[in-house]
């Protein structure tokens, strides 16, 4: 099995590539460094029989000519996010995440046994039937698609990701279009509410507060183990070529103020929760429904919240906080 990961040197793409490694596959992660990191995690992954990482920039024309034409899989998880990089570049996020797709879409077409093109979405492309329909949540696959206002800078990631769905649609390669949906765990940089959080705990006095935003929105978390084995479940399943599947644990939803306290429990600070105000164009709930994913994977996620949670802190209390270190996002 030889496997194509773009993004390959951040946070789900390094799991991705360990958990294909572990089965003696030979798997070549392209990135070009500017949010992955080369860190000790990843370092010890190149090390490994079969891994390697390929430096290039996808916004570079003809950046993949020189790659193979016998790739099995290629997982597509590359793009400009964040919302701070959203809102402050807008433009750039529209034209780059559908150029970093028409790269790879070239490249898939040249590819000589391709089973599959996997490609990241986002849950994001709810945000639209949320603010106009009556969004059932948890959150189906099928529910229609509405579009949300066009003007507003945090649209411009849905929209490239939903343009990127339709591209994969017409592009002739076999495909599976994956919509991740609050993935955690370690080496996901800083920039996420489950690691700032764990930050701020752990840089607390004892006895002292922490803050937390938007306290009674809800979010479905999801540990990245588990989100791993989803991808590379349905990438396998011939029932999911063709198909759009949430990723996620429709089963470990919880409001904000109450991830702060598990958090909060975590550091061992005897810490308070302080109720922030509501961060502006978040929805209150988020949640995955998963039957069709379960259905068919056959698999359902297995570490709960506060395991997820224990794993997580463990490793940035031991690789970051405190530490001149960047960790991939």
């Amino acid at each position: 099995m030889r496997v194509l990961i773009t993004g390959g040197a951040g946070f789900i793409g390094a799991h991705l590539a360990e958990a294909y490694l572990a089965e003696g596959g030979r798997v070549d992660l392209l990135d070009n460094l500017a949010r992955g990191r080369l860190d000790a995690t990843l370092s010890a992954l190149l090390e490994r029989p079969g891994a390697q990482l390929l430096e290039r920039d996808l916004l570079k024309p003809r950046s993949l000519d020189c790659l193979a034409d016998d790739y099995d899989l290629i997982f597509h998880l590359a793009a400009i996010v964040g919302v701070a990089n959203v809102t402050r570049q807008p433009l750039a996020v529209l034209r780059d995440n559908v150029a970093l797709l028409t790269g790879v879409l070239e490249l898939a077409a040249r590819q000589r046994r391709l089973k599959r093109l996997v490609f990241a979405s986002t849950s994001e492309v709810y945000a639209g039937s949320a603010a106009h329909l009556a969004l059932p949540v948890p959150t189906p696959e099928d529910v229609p698609i509405a579009l949300p206002d066009l003007g507003a800078p945090r649209s411009s990631y849905l929209l490239s990701k939903l343009y990127g769905e339709a591209m994969c649609r017409h592009a002739g390669a076999p495909f599976t279009i994956l919509r991740p949906h609050n993935v955690y765990g370690p080496r996901m940089g800083l920039a996420h509410v489950i690691p700032e959080l764990l930050q701020r705990a752990a840089g607390t006095a004892p006895g002292g507060r922490l803050s937390v935003q938007s306290p009674g929105h809800c979010r479905a978390f999801c540990y990245v183990a588990d989100a791993v084995e989803q991808m590379r479940r349905l990438a396998a399943e011939p029932e999911a070529g063709g198909g759009v599947f949430n990723i996620g644990n429709q089963d470990q939803e919880i409001a904000m103020a109450d991830l702060a306290r598990h958090v909060a429990a975590l550091a061992g600070h005897g810490l308070r929760i302080d109720r922030g105000a509501d961060t502006p164009g978040s929805p209150s709930r988020r949640c995955p429904d998963m039957t069709r994913t379960i259905e068919v994977t056959g698999y359902r996620p297995r570490v709960a919240l506060e395991e997820g949670l224990r794993r997580t802190y463990a490793w940035y209390a031991e690789q970051v906080f405190g530490k001149e270190v960047k960790a991939a996002s």
